[in-house]
């Protein structure tokens, strides 16, 4: 039965992924709410991690789950809480601090916050002479003036401007690593690692941690949910998860419809059943988010959703998300 399913989709699955994903609205400027004034954080819908001891709620767990999980952002390292200097409710993770502006429109609500910036990472921009012409493996940004190039530019392309950030450094090599600086994030190049992989995303939500104090309740560590009504999916430990993605056709016309399938086993390749998958389908049009699952007793959950208007040529990349373990996948519109 698993054969079966699987068969349908695995054509083209060693294929690389290249996606253009660049979101072009600017940062918002925090502004201090008024005396005494604070929206309440929505609670629901929440899950646990038993890893970090924390939960991830409303907002901020719809963005976690819908954006690439903790192959982007890490775990949660604290509870979502309100600062009072920024006049917002924030919530840190092991790469990023994600702050929520219920004013902004939809899907600007939750941003991330400029963490390399005010730790001071920021570099003088390049010379004029340094600037690249033509070349389609690097691209300059005038806008702060630095240069990005080869693997992190695969990889600024596919998250874009609202994950990372306008670069704010060159390369250089830290710690035998190279990494590069951008306003949200800092990449890391891992050639150790297999391919597709060996672009990281460094640990910056826990270097400010180390640098500057929170509030001692938010970084306390939580107990599990004992309520007989929690999903069995909060007491999963994230980490032990496996999850692969698939398309029922890898090269599709411009109308009908598409199927994806999800497989998720355990550290042991063992199936886990009863698990539900967001999948995220960025379609030039936007993205359409769809929910595949539970899985059944072979691991296997799959959605099938009808194909947005494209142009041919145009690769559709798919991003599925379990319990914050994330796979991604993508089809070809060609005919």
């Amino acid at each position: 039965m698993l054969r079966n399913k699987l068969s349908r989709a695995l054509v083209g699955s060693a294929l690389s992924v290249v996606f253009l994903l660049v979101s072009a609205f600017p940062a918002v400027t925090r502004v201090a709410a008024g005396p005494g004034f604070q929206l309440s954080f929505p609670n629901d819908p929440f899950q646990y991690f038993p890893s970090t001891r924390h939960y991830v709620r409303g907002p901020f767990l719809e963005y976690y789950n819908m954006r690439g999980g903790s192959r982007v952002f890490g775990y949660p390292q604290t509870e979502s809480f309100y600062d009072s200097q920024f006049g917002l409710w924030v919530q840190y993770f092991d790469n990023v601090r994600m702050e929520w502006h219920p004013s902004n429109p939809e899907p600007y609500q939750v941003q991330l916050g400029l963490l390399a910036e005010e730790l001071g990472y920021r570099r003088a921009p390049i010379s004029p002479d340094r600037i690249p012409n033509g070349d389609p493996f690097r691209d300059y940004f005038p806008e702060t003036g630095h240069v990005v190039s080869f693997a992190f530019l695969t990889a600024y392309n596919h998250y874009g401007l609202d994950i990372c950030g306008y670069p704010i450094a060159e390369p250089a090599l830290e710690n035998g690593i190279i990494v590069q600086y951008f306003q949200r994030v800092r990449m890391e190049w891992h050639p150790e690692r297999p391919q597709g992989e060996r672009v990281t995303f460094g640990a910056l939500g826990l270097t400010y941690l180390q640098r500057f104090n929170v509030p001692a309740d938010a970084l306390a560590s939580q107990p599990r949910p004992s309520h007989p009504s929690v999903p069995v999916s909060t007491q999963l430990d994230q980490a032990t998860l496996r999850v692969r993605a698939f398309v029922r056709r890898v090269i599709t016309g411009r109308e009908g419809t598409q199927t994806v399938y999800v497989y998720v086993t355990d550290a042991d390749h063992q199936p886990q059943s009863g698990l539900n998958a967001i999948v995220a389908v960025h379609f030039p049009t936007g993205t359409a988010p769809y929910l595949a699952g539970p899985t059944d007793g072979d691991g296997i959950a799959e959605v099938t959703f009808p194909i947005m208007p494209s142009s041919p040529g145009e690769r559709i990349v798919v991003d599925v998300t379990v319990e914050g373990q994330a796979a991604q996948t993508f089809f070809l519109i060609w005919y």
